[in-house]
């Protein structure tokens, strides 16, 4: 009795401690993975839609500083209007003191025309160097003519009279000359040969030496100096 008392508490043990050994596997075991989360899809343009750019950043220069594309050559202005290599434009004007002048009046002569103004500092400025050229190239035929722009006869005159100096000045007194020369800044200078041809011209403010160069090209024979 005793024997099987025994042999049967054996039994239950083992069987408690297989369990157990079960139960320890089971809870070791790796679970079902979870569902793994993708991206939402981007979405895409239908086929033929234009896609944007970013904008262009502008380059650097060497310095650091942004670059600027130069800009379109301009297609009116002074510049385009001096027409060097081809004849001068007509200029007939009312003269100062009386009469007119007329360009075609002096075919045969190297003429420098100037556009300026009374009221213009650097047109004033120039005058005692144009002056200064007329005397020492005067034996060469060269005509200095002097076209005053929008201002009155009285004005201009006063001014002359004052400043000691006279050239053959034209009244333009609405414009229309400066317009159909292009010169559309003051002082604007322009060279022109005996032949009745542009062969320069230059925005005002200039200096002896730009002037001695203008005037070369419409003087050959002559050795031109600042």
């Amino acid at each position: 009795m005793g024997g099987k008392s025994a042999i049967a508490l054996g039994l239950v043990s083992g069987l408690a401690a297989g369990a157990l050994l079960v139960g320890g596997v089971i809870a070791l075991a790796p679970g079902p993975a979870a569902p793994a989360i993708s991206a939402p899809p981007v979405p895409t343009a239908p086929p033929g839609t234009p896609t944007e750019s970013a904008p262009a950043t502008p380059s650097a220069s060497p310095t650091g500083t942004p670059s600027v594309a130069p800009s379109a050559t301009p297609t009116d202005g002074v510049a385009p209007a001096f027409r060097i290599g081809e004849p001068a434009p007509s200029l007939r004007l009312p003269l100062l003191g009386g009469g007119s002048v007329d360009l075609a009046d002096y075919a045969g002569s190297p003429v420098w025309v100037s556009f300026m103004a009374t009221s213009c500092a650097l047109c004033v400025d120039e005058i005692p160097s144009m002056a200064d050229f007329l005397v020492r190239y005067e034996q060469t035929g060269l005509v200095v003519l002097v076209v005053d722009v929008r201002e009155d006869e009285a004005t201009v005159e006063a001014f002359f009279d004052d400043l000691g100096t006279s050239f053959p000045t034209g009244l333009d007194t609405d414009g229309t000359a400066q317009a159909a020369w292009g010169a559309q800044g003051l002082p604007v200078h322009y060279w022109v040969d005996a032949a009745g041809i542009l062969r320069d011209g230059a925005l005002g403010g200039i200096g002896p030496d730009v002037m001695a160069q203008g005037l070369q090209t419409i003087l050959p024979g002559a050795v031109v100096t600042p």
